[in-house]
């Protein structure tokens, strides 16, 4: 009998030994994960261009807006000495909200396109009704000859003067008066229109009215300025989300549209009736053209979170796409490193019961299989439903997996056992797409499942009689 040499011996060992193809598989896996990791980077490259995309239409049609006001501001004159003691002036300005301030909105969205991505953008008719009391000007300690009567005016803020579609009419004390744009004063907000009015000490009460028709994009807000703030909102887009510092009171949202309304109280934030001076002040961080820059935004989000307490009172509502198929596409890619595990898994398990050989090279064209699904369902998500690309890219790497694994193992059963595990997969995955509350229970309650399955079946392997040659059941 010839004795083995010690290459005939090692190559005898590296196609028998459990352990190697174990670390084999393992290193593959590991491999994997890099064209993995390199599909999130695409979904998220794929994504910010969705977001540059929004950016660039809502530059050019209308930011997203927060309606602030009215606010009546009288502006008077205050007196110091300095210390040679000459007497100079300055204009200072008292503000003013109303005593009540009803808005009836209706918001009409529609659709743009830039390329394959589409951007919400909306016009809205806005009305705003309501009162002021004549400025009680004791309570901020302004002498009544120190103010400028004549300058008195109304200002309303508006992020975004671009949106201003028509010229917009102030009802004043039964009179009509024009608005012009900008504020005199930059205590309130540094982007809005104003109109010089007059006041009448013989009228304790002012009602006012204008319209305003509004263009902007993703979402519509409104500050309480009111003692009592009453805001109506009706759209037919059937995807509204309700955000801000006030929820609405009443709701109804269906297939057709929502209504919303609104009712809040001065006693429900944190700033007064009346003020001198930059006290509070509303922050209109997004008046100017957004350009399509990451940091950019992170600046505003920054400078929105560092303004005064004033300005975290807005409420409204947000235009939702219905499917965002990239945050889905993120959230399946998270299961890629299971696709591929528990398909290795199975292939361990034939090669190694059945003494089927498989080479690492199948086992890797397979992993990048399984891999290139996700790139799939992002090139078809952005053509078609999410559900619908979801369904095309899983058949069609099920079918080419399938096959490969019958041109493998030459036995129907296995290859049936195959193409029914990556049915099953792909099912559990898509459910856990479609769940939001209960995605993290039914994801952990399903992997336990999986591994008490495996757990199942292997049992009564005798893995160092495997390893030896011998029989593998105990």
């Amino acid at each position: 009998m010839s004795t083995k040499t010690f290459y005939e011996r090692f190559s005898e060992w590296t196609r028998n030994s459990i352990m190697l193809r174990i670390a084999s598989i393992a290193i593959l896996v590991l491999l994997l994960l890099i064209p993995a990791s390199m599909i999130e980077d695409l979904i998220r490259e794929r994504s910010s261009y969705r977001d540059a995309a929004i950016r660039e239409v809502s530059s050019k049609w209308g930011e997203a807006q927060t309606i602030t006001g009215p606010v009546l501001t009288l502006p008077y004159t205050t007196y110091f000495k300095d210390n040679e003691g000459r007497v100079t002036t300055s204009t200072e300005y008292a503000h003013f909200l109303p005593e009540s301030l009803n808005i009836q909105t209706e918001l009409s969205p529609e659709t743009r396109y830039r390329g394959i991505y589409d951007v919400v953008v909306y016009t809205t008719a806005i009305r705003c009704a309501g009162e002021f009391t004549y400025p009680d000007l004791a309570n901020l300690n302004i002498t009544e000859a120190n103010v400028q009567w004549k300058d008195a005016y109304v200002s309303v803020g508006i992020p975004d003067m671009r949106g201003i579609e028509e010229a917009v009419t102030l009802q004043w004390q039964q009179k009509n008066y024009s608005f012009d744009p900008g504020v005199a004063s930059n205590d309130l907000f540094t982007s809005g229109i104003s109109v010089p009015v007059p006041l009448d000490s013989a009228q304790r009460t002012i009602p006012y009215q204008f319209d305003l028709q509004l263009k902007g994009s993703r979402s519509l807000r409104f500050m309480p300025l009111g003692r009592t703030t009453q805001v109506d909102v009706r759209s037919d887009w059937p995807n509204p989300s309700f955000d801000g510092a006030f929820l609405p009171d009443e709701r109804e949202v269906n297939g057709n549209g929502f209504t919303a309304h609104w009712e809040v109280l001065h006693l429900n934030r944190n700033f007064p009736q009346a003020w001198k001076g930059s006290q509070y002040r509303f922050a209109t961080a997004n008046s100017q053209p957004t350009p399509p820059d990451y940091y950019y935004d992170r600046a505003i989000e920054v400078a929105q979170a560092a303004s005064t307490e004033a300005s975290g009172y807005s409420f409204g509502v947000n235009l939702l796409r219905s499917v965002d198929e990239y945050q889905k596409a993120t959230r399946a890619a998270k299961y890629a490193i299971l696709f591929i595990a528990l398909t290795f898994l199975v292939f361990f398990f034939v090669e190694t019961l059945n003494r089927k050989r498989i080479h690492p090279v199948q086992y890797l064209l397979v992993g990048l299989a399984l891999c290139i699904f996700y790139a799939l369902l992002v090139a078809i998500s952005e053509q078609l439903n999410f559900n619908l690309a979801f369904i095309l890219s899983s058949v069609a790497v099920t079918v080419l997996i399938t096959l490969y694994c019958h041109s493998i193992f030459k036995q129907q059963t296995l290859t049936l056992f195959i193409g029914l595990l990556l049915v099953l997969l792909y099912g559990f995955v898509f459910t856990l797409l479609q769940l939001q509350d209960y995605a993290l229970l039914i994801g952990s309650i399903g992997l336990f499942g999986i591994l008490a399955v495996v757990m199942y079946f292997s049992r009564k392997i005798d893995w160092y009689a495997l390893a030896e040659g011998g029989s593998d059941e105990r």
